[in-house]
């Protein structure tokens, strides 16, 4: 009877230590969330749905400055040809919120994006700036909020600029590059594209165009006016659509 006795006070603390130790790492769990995320918990995420955000900077060949958010393509790249081989994977949402970048790697990613098998829903939810542009066009279908812009404008370079023909032949086939592309993935004609792209009354001492929110689905970049809810409906839908 002692032995029993013994044996149950043994399993009645080896239980009593294990919740003990449970209780600390859910504390110690819920004060990291706190201090990363400013929530206590972080609610679970439905893995068959991939959200790829976009935001900031699109950082390329050269590191942008500590001081600058930026959106790296060498750790995208990576990510869209896990999600494309991952079969729990049925959708992705592009959340984007971008100033723009480096036009190489924006178009990089764009591709790689208007390339993937799984259905795919871009949400431009601040701003879509620059080589965002064809980000926001490269997905299956595309959201803009009604307060988000996008501005479309010319390539520009920053640094050494030699001054010789061959420049400026540079300058126009990456400008084609990005033209092509857009008017692939929109419904937008590349005659208004470069109409946009060539204005010289909206931007001080620049050229090119801002869009606000339904402007940017009235000239045919983007789909719809919408939020977050608007493009998970949209997502879900065409993940249907395509198990069909």
């Amino acid at each position: 009877m002692n032995l029993e006795k013994e044996e149950k006070e043994v399993t009645k603390n080896v239980v009593n230590e294990v919740e003990k130790n449970e209780d600390e790492i859910r504390a110690s769990e819920n004060i990291e969330n706190i201090k990363e995320l400013g929530v206590q918990s972080v609610p679970e995420v439905d893995e068959s749905i991939q959200v790829l955000p976009i935001i900031g900077q699109i950082e390329g060949h050269n590191v942008g400055s500590p001081q600058t958010k930026a959106t790296k393509y060498e750790h995208v790249i990576p990510q869209l040809i896990a999600m494309e081989r991952d079969k729990n994977v049925k959708g992705i949402l592009v959340v984007l919120n971008t100033v723009g970048g480096d036009v190489e790697a924006g178009l990089a990613i764009a591709e790689m994006i208007n390339s993937l098998t799984k259905p795919t829903v871009s949400l431009v939810i601040g701003g879509g700036h620059s080589i965002g542009v064809p980000l926001a066009t490269s997905s299956h279908y595309s959201f803009i909020s009604p307060t988000a812009t996008m501005i479309v404008h010319p390539v520009r370079m920053n640094g050494l600029v030699i001054g010789a023909p061959q420049t400026f032949e540079y300058f126009r086939k990456m400008q084609d590059r990005i033209v092509e592309f857009i008017v692939r993935t929109s419904k937008i004609s590349e005659d208004e594209l470069r109409r946009l792209m060539a204005q010289t009354d909206e931007l001080l001492n620049d050229m090119g165009t801002i869009l606000i929110g339904k402007q940017a689905v009235e000239c045919g970049l983007i789909d719809e006016v919408g939020g977050i809810s608007q493009a998970l409906n949209k997502l879900n839908a065409l993940i249907k659509t395509n198990l069909k």
